[in-house]
Parts: C-alpha cells; sequence; structure tokens
C-alpha cells in the first residue's frame, strides 16, 4: 500500500509540477535573473506548497502512525555541520546553474530528452560518488 501511495503522490508532483510550468527550466532561471527578466511563479509555487504543508502537517502528526506505514520517519539530528551547510550550496548551484531542480528533472524523463537523461544520469552518479566519499571520510575521521 505505501508503495501505491508513493507511486499515487510522485505522480501528483509531477502533474502539478507540469501545471505550473517548474519543469521548464527558463522558468527557473527567469526566477533567479531578478535584475532583467524576473519571473515571481515559483515563489508562488513555493508559498502555495508551504501554505498545505502549514495547514496539514500539523493534523497529520497528530495521528498515531500514517496511513501507509507503521511510523513516521521525522529527522532526529538537530547539528548543523559541513553535510547541512556545504550539501544545500552545492546543490544551490547546480540548480542555479542548469535552471533543472531534481523532482522536475526527474520529471522531465518522460519527454525522452537527450540532456534530462544526462542531467538525471549524472545526478544519480554523483549521489552515488558522494555516498561514498562521505564515508571515506567518515571511516577516516573515526580512526
Amino acid at each position: 500500500m505505501k508503495y501505491l501511495a508513493s507511486l499515487i503522490t510522485g505522480i501528483l508532483f509531477g502533474v502539478g509540477l507540469g501545471f505550473s510550468g517548474m519543469m521548464n527550466p527558463e522558468k527557473v532561471i527567469n526566477f533567479l535573473n531578478v535584475t532583467r527578466t524576473w519571473d515571481p511563479s515559483l515563489a508562488l509555487v513555493m508559498g502555495g506548497a508551504l501554505a498545505v504543508t502549514l495547514i496539514t502537517f500539523p493534523l497529520i502528526l497528530k495521528r498515531q502512525a500514517p496511513l501507509c506505514d507503521k511510523e513516521f520517519f521525522i529527522p532526529q539530528v538537530k547539528d548543523i555541520d559541513q553535510y547541512v551547510t556545504v550539501g544545500p550550496a552545492i546543490f544551490g548551484i547546480g540548480w542555479g546553474l542548469s535552471g533543472i531542480c531534481p523532482g522536475p528533472g526527474i520529471a522531465n524523463l518522460a519527454t525522452f530528452s537527450t540532456p534530462v537523461f544526462a542531467y538525471v544520469g549524472t545526478m544519480f552518479a554523483f549521489l552515488v560518488i558522494t555516498d561514498v566519499f562521505i564515508d571515506l571520510i567518515k571511516k577516516k575521521a573515526g580512526n
């Protein structure tokens, strides 16, 4: 059931990205270009998502467990370290340079565009490389 719920919410997310135009890298680049062709629509999409989250999240957390799982998986780490600061900075640089966020990038796979496949393939490759690199750093620090 949780896989079906994940599939349905993923499809809903992708359809929402499509309708809002956020799968178009030019929209994102124009949002980031505040001095020339600024397009505030990305802020409106993020604001809408934030509003829904602010309303529904407290209601959902009042439940004993999610509908399709045994427990909630809420991050417990509260420390701000190099992984919490450097990772998002690199993410933001990549997003700004490409104009493609990972979610829309994955949704754009449906276009069968070669550049999108290259983007998503590179993204997944570096997810693996980064995990290996971080494990090596943690092992070295532990020894």
